[in-house]
């Protein structure tokens, strides 16, 4: 990947995480596992694209693709960022029993992130090194731009049955209850932990997770892993409501990235909300949403738009001009999407969305594989995904068309705040 500057204090720049003294023989340690010693970094040339800035609650405007997005906040970056283009999103099961151990590799996962977002290849690089040892990095990102590429980590309910961590489980990481219509694959639901790769060039996804993966080797493995595309979903207002695979405009009422009052409210767990490690973190969920887009495409006009409780031209909801126009509910069918997702349906219950389209080939019987990959963060599960979800699972038209294959949640920790945190540092230690 290309070298780039990055905006902030030295404290907390990507280099700041980094073993500089390190010498280049010792960092050659890979031979053995990939691990702290090989994160040694010279001199950083500067040059390439400026960092998008995170400050606080608030996140800076969706910027140029080639752009870094700064990798150290009170928050992760990936969920109030503005969405970026392309997906890469794995969950991993724990293979080790070492708590140390898998300490270490949380450790190593944080400083081969830091240096990826900020455009830097992982440890010594893809070439150059000892020729009897595997390189550092993969080498497929070389002479790619970061591509405001971020990476964010969460942590699945079966992690807290591992290295003594039983009673640090929070209330609000509930398991998901089965809803109706649900046809959840078990191959690909769960997950020990997750890493979500978003980044306007697949490539750099790709290799995010690649390389991850590859530093984990014995440790975890990808347990499934989901590529997506065509954000559906906006943290920017101001920019244009992408559309989903079914041509409707999705997420026009979504939580905005700069709107701090509101992700206080709805997505960043507070200091009263418990435990402690995850103050200023959040809660994901995913689901895998297969959509029968050959049954769709064959559906009227004014039936669709009857569905979702919107034009597909505009995107306004039934009865209203523009697609941003307050929504007149009882204008609807009682059964359309738009109604049954609304906060005033479901006593104010709001999360942020930032899911992706995907196409996965075909499945054996001539129709595509495609649909919804859905993430969904928010301040507590039980008060967001679950009473949303009960609602549109009961009786939304949509249902015809759609049907939940795998499903996910996880605890997000907050984001790493200087050279001495890592992802999950609270959870280990105890350190808020």
């Amino acid at each position: 990947m290309t070298e780039t500057t990055t905006t902030g204090d030295a404290d907390t720049a990507p280099d700041a995480t980094l073993d500089e003294g390190t010498s280049r023989t010792a960092s050659r340690r890979s031979v053995l596992g990939w691990g702290g010693a090989g994160l040694a970094l010279g001199a950083v040339a500067a040059g390439g694209a400026a960092a998008v800035t995170r400050s606080g609650d608030d996140v800076a405007p969706a910027a140029e693709s080639g752009a870094a997005v700064a990798f150290h906040g009170a928050h992760q970056a990936g969920i109030a960022t503005a969405v970026q283009d392309r997906l890469h999103f794995a969950a991993f099961d724990v293979k080790t029993a070492d708590r140390e151990e898998f300490v270490q590799l949380l450790k190593d996962w944080t400083r081969a992130a830091a240096r990826m977002t900020a455009g830097h290849a992982v440890g010594e690089g893809a070439y150059g090194g000892l020729a009897e040892a595997p390189p550092d990095d993969t080498g497929e990102a070389l002479g790619l731009r970061p591509s405001r590429l971020t990476l964010t980590i969460g942590f699945g309910p079966s992690l807290f049955g591992k290295f003594g961590l039983d009673g640090k489980r929070p209330e609000a990481l509930v398991d998901l209850p089965k809803f109706p219509g649900d046809n959840l694959d078990k191959a690909r639901s769960g997950g020990d932990l997750c890493v979500q790769a978003c980044a306007d060039d697949p490539q750099v996804a790709v290799h995010a997770i690649r390389n991850l993966a590859r530093i984990g080797f014995g440790k975890v493995a990808v347990r499934w892993s989901q590529l997506g595309f065509g954000k559906t979903s906006s943290t920017t207002p101001e920019a244009q409501t992408p559309r989903n695979m079914m041509g409707f405009k999705d997420g026009t009422r979504n939580v905005s990235g700069t709107d701090a009052d509101a992700l206080v409210k709805h997505v960043w767990v507070g200091e009263k909300d418990g435990p402690g490690w995850m103050t200023g973190g959040s809660y994901l969920v995913a689901r895998r949403i297969r959509m029968n887009i050959e049954t769709w495409d064959r559906t009227s006009l004014q039936e669709q738009e009857d569905v979702f409780g919107r034009d597909k031209g505009e995107g306004a909801p039934v009865g209203r001009a523009e697609e941003r126009d307050e929504p007149f509910l009882k204008a609807m069918k009682p059964d359309a999407h738009v109604r049954l997702a609304h906060p005033d349906t479901n006593d104010g219950a709001t999360i942020l969305r930032r899911g992706y389209s995907f196409t996965d080939g075909t499945d054996g019987l001539g129709r595509l594989d495609a649909g919804l990959f859905f993430l969904a963060y928010q301040r507590d599960v039980r008060k967001g995904f679950i009473p949303v979800q009960r609602s549109l699972s009961r009786s939304d038209a949509l249902n015809e068309y759609i049907q939940h294959v795998g499903s996910a949640v996880f605890a997000v920790p907050p984001g790493v705040r200087g050279k001495d945190d890592w992802w999950g540092k609270g959870l280990f230690t105890g350190e808020a």
